[in-house]
């Protein structure tokens, strides 16, 4: 599955992880802001924000894991199987198809607000981007340095949730994450008062027992508790370098590392990627399960008044660096 959060230092960050047993090939991909974005139900737009983010581009079209626009709002779709559900197109909404949902929201949209007033008008459907390319079952964490919401579509109609965590994961729908957290309000990173027996004796063996009972296993409620944990907890410095470093050990704190999560024989859910993009300044960060090493795109090193995708293919290779 996969875990996506937000992060404000000085700049405002976004990002997630891709976790999945295997993977289209994928790119970082710029979207200028004049390429064609043609769009099933809605025409075409021939001018609008200029995207970066990863996707997989199938017969020229960006199909986008998560992505920033230039104006500095972010948004991800993960997996939601068994609750995600889709409307037919109909009169008098904009409808959008689900694989067009991100590129929509960020050529529309420059922030979180025109974000929350565009989904007042539209409808999610189903339409497939192709025969072999059906619709994903996803949700969305939608963010900017303002807050975050999470959009889910289901069978009773379209949610919009403001998200105080700036996390996301799978399922269960995201009001049931949030309550789950009641059960761990009682967790630190300080060391614990002894309130269970005052008069005798209980000392701390071990550092950290403030978070004693944080979750440790790989589900998706569990990811939802420990990312957010660690984000709202987390401390850095306000540069670029300091804040970037931090927010990949945020998602850290919940990569999927191969044989713990075995999802048929001999086959297992992994980290496929992590990503962090600053999405004040435009720069796209990300490590692959096989590369350790941060490699980043800045979009404002392109042409963004370009009519052509910009596509960097992903650095894979483990980057060692010898000393001499």
């Amino acid at each position: 599955m996969c875990t996506a959060a937000t992060y404000q230092t000085r700049d405002f960050y976004f990002g997630r992880t891709l976790d999945y047993e295997f993977s289209y090939p994928s790119e970082v991909t710029i979207t200028p802001r004049r390429f064609p974005l043609s769009f099933r139900h809605t025409g075409s737009m021939n001018e609008h924000y200029a995207i970066i983010g990863m996707a997989y581009v199938a017969n020229g079209y960006p199909l986008y894991y998560d992505a920033i626009n230039e104006k500095g709002l972010g948004m991800a779709g993960l997996n939601f199987v068994g609750n995600a559900a889709y409307a037919a197109p109909c009169e008098g909404k904009e409808n959008i198809a689900q694989f067009e949902f991100i590129p929509w929201i960020l050529a529309h949209c420059a922030d979180l607000r025109e974000a929350r007033a565009a989904l007042t008008g539209m409808n999610l459907t189903g339409t497939p981007f192709s025969e072999t390319l059906p619709p994903a079952s996803l949700h969305w964490l939608i963010a900017d340095a303002s807050g975050a919401i999470v959009v889910e579509s289901m069978a009773d109609g379209l949610h919009i949730y403001d998200d105080p965590v700036g996390i996301l994961t799978n399922n269960p729908p995201f009001p049931q994450q949030m309550a789950i957290l009641n059960r761990y309000r009682g967790l630190s990173p300080r060391q614990p008062q002894n309130t269970f027996a005052p008069g005798v004796e209980l000392p701390c063996y071990s550092r950290g027992m403030g978070a004693k009972g944080l979750p440790g296993d790989l589900s998706s409620d569990s990811r939802f508790v420990r990312a957010a944990f660690t984000r709202m907890n987390s401390v850095s410095g306000e540069d670029e370098t300091e804040s970037v470093s931090q927010f990949f050990h945020i998602l850290g704190s919940v990569e999927q590392i191969r044989g713990c999560c075995e999802v048929a024989p001999s086959q297992y859910e992994i980290t496929i990627y992590t990503s962090c993009c600053n999405a004040t300044r435009g720069i796209y960060y990300y490590t692959t399960y096989e590369n350790s090493q941060i490699t980043a795109v800045d979009m404002h090193k392109e042409d963004m008044d370009g009519t052509a995708l910009v596509s960097y293919p992903l650095v894979k290779e483990q980057q060692i660096r010898w000393m001499k």
